[in-house]
């Protein structure tokens, strides 16, 4: 499972005032940059990791597939739909490459803001503020379950136009939101903020091809005090309402517009199952 999330994923309150990043009790973000193969984890999380592992092999193809789908998407949406501003919920520990990296790979002015509220994240942000110097990157630390504290943070409104197209990045980050937070309604808000031609980038966990697996995964989430709700391909078809879907639709990521740039060489040769990745993606066009 994915920690692309959001901040205050291990319970909304306050990080004990003797261990502000709370090392000894499992963490998304850094089980993600775990199975992602990075080294800002901890035993906590490794043995939670150990744990997935055991019930769901495939979860280190899963990262890797989904974050080079991010990767994939937002390389298309600067090179092939020429968007040139980028907002990325949920960033999570900074993995290379960043988001402004591969945007700023085509189009070295594309300007980058990530959010999130983790205070995690926070410690690691200045890696992602290396922008090009024809572009530029910003982070706010702010939560997606306030929508509003997002688009109206002057870290934001300083970088982005938002009269203008933006590609919204919500990469594996909607399953660490339960039902009870209104997560359509995050997205709602979220896109109705943009200007048309703009685009939503959205991956979420799927229980649809490894029932058992996924389930008991998400025990183990949720016995460390992480939350979430991972969802059906209809309910994440529902992200996208009223928004122009990119070919081919709503798929697994792994075929999503596979190409040669593809890093990982299961992905690029197609060496991967539905029930390893587990993930539906997409990308879709606000008209």
């Amino acid at each position: 499972m994915s920690a692309q999330g959001i901040a205050s994923q291990t319970g909304s309150g306050p990080e004990p005032p003797n261990s502000p990043l709370n090392q000894g009790r499992p963490h998304s973000a850094r089980m993600y940059d775990y199975f992602l193969g990075g080294k800002d984890n901890y035993v906590a999380d490794r043995q939670a990791a150990a744990k997935v592992l055991t019930l769901w092999p495939g979860v280190m193809i899963a990262a890797r597939t989904n974050r080079a789908f991010m990767q994939r998407a937002i390389r298309f949406l600067a090179a092939e739909r020429g968007i040139r501003q980028f907002l990325d919920i949920g960033t999570g520990i900074p993995t290379r490459p960043n988001l402004h990296e591969v945007a700023q790979s085509v189009a070295p002015e594309s300007r980058v803001v990530y959010a999130d509220n983790d205070p995690i994240v926070l410690a690691h942000a200045q890696h992602l503020l290396s922008s090009h110097p024809q572009g530029r990157t910003a982070y706010v630390n702010a939560n997606v379950a306030e929508p509003k504290t997002v688009l109206t943070s002057p870290e934001l409104t300083e970088v982005l136009d938002l009269s203008r197209p933006v590609a919204l990045s919500l990469c594996a980050l909607l399953h660490f939101v339960p039902d009870e937070w209104d997560p359509y309604g995050i997205v709602g808000q979220l896109v109705d903020a943009l200007a048309p031609g703009s685009y939503l980038v959205l991956s979420h966990i799927t229980p649809d091809f490894d029932p058992e697996a996924t389930q008991r995964t998400v025990q183990i989430y949720h016995s460390g005090g992480i939350q979430g709700k991972i969802r059906s391909r209809a309910e994440v078809e529902r992200f996208f309402t009223g928004l122009e879907m990119v070919e081919p639709g709503l798929v697994v990521p792994h075929r999503w517009h596979i190409d040669q740039d593809t890093t990982d060489a299961r992905v690029r040769t197609g060496d991967v199952t539905d029930a390893e990745v587990s993930f539906w993606a997409g990308v879709a066009r606000k008209s």
